[in-house]
């Protein structure tokens, strides 16, 4: 495919860099995870000069057509004039409230720009009214309409007639949706089960001006824990409005998650569930690969971001293999990045789709977004963990060039099935053929012919002592080691040597450390 496309000059005497095996001597990763790296001076192989234009289908139409995602601005839901004192301070304030989606806001004056006092509504606790106030009532200051709880102090307010009005649009603000329980059940020693049912609001704040995301079955919106501060992602799934088959994948998705525990994967907090609704609450992180690719002043990502973030995927993929789980949607949208650094850490998402298969096991029941569909999972002929690797190619091949590898005139599954996929010369001149390579061998039609997750880490394109440099400095600034291999260092130092490249200082000395700290132990 690529002979058109290129033209390849002549390297005497020189093994081609694209038909180089992969060792197999690390248990670990199945594969060797560091390989001779071809010479970093070496330039990519330039295209002919006629032009070659590419009808494959842009990201940014398919990301409008399959997600949409805004934040809403946010509205006053209650304002007035209200007297109050708190529990440790009895003397009478008047204010101008304003009551919003996420804060209380008091104002000295109705049209002034700053403010008293303003307390986020995550740090609410309760809205006692009437008939549940604890705060006695003081002599010559009358019975207050409600009370407002946090942790730290009890607001008595005043409102008056209105004192109902405020209560409830506090209750709706602390809630806006409601009938959110928690069921929770604790096995003890001797087999009993206990179970106990909460209120969700008692333990997050849900902001419903504020919209993470949206999906075929929910909404994530986001969120904090009222204790801590921490901020959350809270997925709301409606049951009325959607098929008892995707409650069924919800609960799948928790019980995978509660199973699992690794930095690229993402934390699950807990599932509220009533009878109208089902919560998944999730940690919050920054962003989502897609939007880096979208945002990027290229439509793409560098070969060098993307072998940092590839890395990080295949990493995570490679834990969910050993534990006979495919992930089953992998896509850019289920990428997350914790910050809006380029070197971010990475952790995978949505579990709805995931099965546990075992080495040998096929499935046969379509799951996956269309785009990212393996050959065998559209023809119904059974998969099994290595759909995640065809996922894997599609992804290295939108985040380098920015389109999709299927063109606008022809079928896609027709596409994917035949993997007739076209690399244009527009961006691909500019990309290394080994990178082109490893796509390939991603997106191979024939499951026994693709890259398991251990092949894949151990392609050339990953041998590369800038990505090692990059992630060990990741690994530094989270404080454990989880993508590398100590093993590498002794490697990488003598590649540097070699080459006559520095060897970073502070990676040498915290390679010191921590053989050091391996010693000691």
């Amino acid at each position: 495919m690529l002979s058109s496309l290129f033209t390849e000059p002549e390297v005497p005497n020189k093994e081609s860099e694209l038909d180089v095996a992969v060792v197999s001597v690390n248990s670990l990763y199945e594969e060797l995870r560091y390989k001779e790296p071809p010479p970093e001076e070496q330039k990519p192989l330039q295209p002919p000069a006629t032009p070659c234009f590419s009808s494959n289908i842009p990201l940014m139409r398919v990301y409008q057509s399959v997600k949409h995602c805004k934040r809403r601005s946010s509205g006053v839901l209650m304002k007035g004039w209200l007297m109050h004192h708190t529990s440790t301070d009895a003397l009478r304030k008047r204010h101008y409230w304003e009551l919003d989606g996420k804060n209380i806001i008091l104002y000295p004056e109705e049209n002034s720009n700053k403010y008293y006092k303003e307390i986020p509504l995550s740090e609410v606790l309760h809205v006692r009214g009437l008939d549940q106030r604890t705060v006695p009532v003081l002599p010559d200051n009358g019975e207050h309409s409600f009370e407002l709880v946090t942790s730290s102090l009890v607001y008595c307010v005043f409102a008056d007639q209105e004192g109902q009005c405020w209560e409830s649009a506090l209750k709706l603000a602390l809630r806006p949706v409601q009938g959110t329980k928690l069921d929770t059940t604790d096995t003890t020693g001797q087999g009993q089960h206990n179970t106990e049912t909460q209120d969700i609001s008692e333990f997050y704040q849900i902001f419903s001006d504020e919209v993470l995301g949206s999906g075929q079955f929910g909404v994530v919106y986001s969120g904090t824990h009222r204790q801590s501060g921490r901020p959350v992602a809270i997925k709301v799934i409606d049951k009325a409005r959607f098929p008892s088959k995707h409650e069924e994948q919800t609960k799948i998705e928790v019980t995978i998650l509660q199973k699992l525990s690794h930095p690229g994967v993402i934390n699950l907090e807990g599932m509220f569930e009533t009878s109208q609704h089902t919560f998944v609450v999730m940690e919050k992180l920054h962003s989502d690969m897609l939007e880096m690719i979208l945002s990027h002043e290229n439509g793409r990502l560098t070969e060098r971001n993307t072998r940092f973030l590839a890395m990080q995927v295949l990493e995570a993929l490679r834990y969910l293999h050993m534990k006979n789980i495919a992930h089953c949607d992998l896509k850019p949208e289920n990428v997350l990045l914790s910050s809006p650094d380029p070197f971010s850490q990475v952790k995978l998402c949505d579990f709805g789709f995931a099965r546990i298969i075992g080495e040998k096991s096929f499935r046969r029941t379509v799951v996956g977004t269309p785009a990212y569909l393996a050959p065998e999972v559209i023809k119904k002929h059974g998969y099994n963990r290595s759909l995640d690797m065809w996922a894997a190619g599609v992804i290295l091949y939108v985040s380098l060039s920015g389109t999709f590898p299927f063109n606008e005139d022809e079928d896609i599954n027709q596409q994917i099935t035949n993997a007739s996929f076209m690399y244009p010369r527009q961006p691909w001149s500019l990309i290394s053929l080994e990178a082109v390579n490893l796509i390939n061998n991603l997106l191979q039609v024939v499951v026994r012919r693709r890259f398991s997750v251990g092949k894949a880490m151990g392609h050339p394109w990953f041998q590369n002592f800038q990505l090692w440099c990059d992630l060990r400095e990741f690994e530094q600034r989270m404080g454990y080691r989880y993508v590398t291999h100590e093993a590498e260092a002794k490697h990488w130092r003598s590649h540097a040597k070699e080459r006559g490249l520095s060897f970073p200082e502070h990676l040498a000395e915290m390679e010191s450390e921590e053989k050091d700290e391996l010693i000691a132990t």
